[in-house]
């Protein structure tokens, strides 16, 4: 059967992925938008889904010229790679966001990966496991397969011809508070190590991230992602372990935050108590703040809008940091 954009509109908005095959089926087919492949960010068998857990793609658009899916109860976490022409040796890691709900496909994944991959990126789209879908250690569940894909991206260098020195991992909203979790906790003991890509730096040589959730404070927090990550109760410590703005160290990732000022989803305060913090520690940081943009805006939400000069500011702070 041959899938295209509109086939996938027009069909159920739900599209449960039962099956490698099945998977195959809805992620490689939609015209203009596939990866190139994808990689099982564990081994077949090592991790054992909850039971009942079974993907599903929701489309989220009846625009046929602008997707917008989102990936559900994930039990098979993995890469989507998108490779460039003439790669320029830099490796980019997406995380999407999706408030622990789900992850986001296009919007925060898709559409940001192609624009990098046209300027020679190797982009590596992270679909995680979510807390909240029954996986034992849930809450640290994000944090191993972010700490994985940046291993398993490093053992891949030779095979996608990239520089094992210029991996940057970026989130956007909760994939925000996955990228800065990996920010602060890239050497925490998330998982037992496997194979011989653990023996490899989890630390990210930069780090971005995007309107990001961080602070588990309930008077800043993203309730949705809090209750999802730690619980509707948490003690003090747990809050405090799980807030990226309270662990910062001299010896993390350099970090870029962009977020919009008008944010009523996630506050700014969030990119402003992590930018300080950084700061505190002598670790190097960038930051833009947009008057206007509101959440969410990715890549196409940026129209008529100051924000929408954002990809370049990344771009030229990536050169900054000679990763591009």
């Amino acid at each position: 059967m041959t899938f295209n954009r509109r086939t996938l509109l027009t069909a159920s908005l739900v599209l449960p992925i039962a099956s490698t095959a099945a998977a195959k089926e809805v992620w490689t087919r939609p015209a203009g938008m596939a990866p190139d492949t994808s990689a099982a960010l564990w081994p077949e068998g090592h991790i054992t889904p909850p039971p009942g857990l079974i993907e599903q793609v929701v489309q989220r658009s009846d625009d046929p010229n602008a997707s917008d899916r989102m990936l559900e109860r994930i039990s098979r976490p993995r890469l989507d790679i998108f490779r460039p022409a003439k790669p320029n040796g830099a490796a980019v890691i997406l995380a999407p966001g999706g408030g622990y709900r789900y992850v986001v496909v296009d919007k925060e994944g898709y559409e940001l990966a192609r624009w990098l991959r046209d300027r020679g990126v190797t982009v590596y789209v992270l679909f995680y496991r979510l807390p909240g879908d029954g996986w034992t250690n849930g809450a640290d569940v994000p944090l191993a397969d972010a700490q994985r894909a940046v291993r398993l991206v490093r053992r891949r260098a030779g095979t996608d011809g990239i520089d094992p020195a210029r991996v940057v991992f970026g989130g956007f909203s909760a994939g925000g508070q996955v990228a800065t979790s990996l920010l602060t906790r890239f050497d925490a003991k998330a998982y037992a190590p496997i194979d011989a890509a653990d023996t490899l730096s989890a630390r990210p040589d930069a780090l971005a991230a995007i309107y990001p959730v961080v602070s588990m404070d309930p008077a800043i927090a993203h309730a949705v992602s809090r209750e999802k990550l730690i619980g509707a109760n948490p003690d003090a410590a747990r809050e405090a372990l799980y807030s990226p703005e309270r662990n910062t160290r001299a010896d993390q990732p350099p970090l870029w935050l962009l977020h919009a000022e008008d944010d009523s989803v996630v506050k700014v305060d969030n990119s402003v108590r992590l930018r300080e913090a950084t700061r505190a520690v002598g670790a190097p940081v960038e930051a833009h703040f947009f008057e206007r943009g509101a959440h969410g805006f990715g890549l196409m939400k940026t129209a008529g809008l100051p924000v929408a000069i954002w990809p370049e500011l990344l771009w030229n702070w990536l050169g900054s940091h000679k990763i591009v």
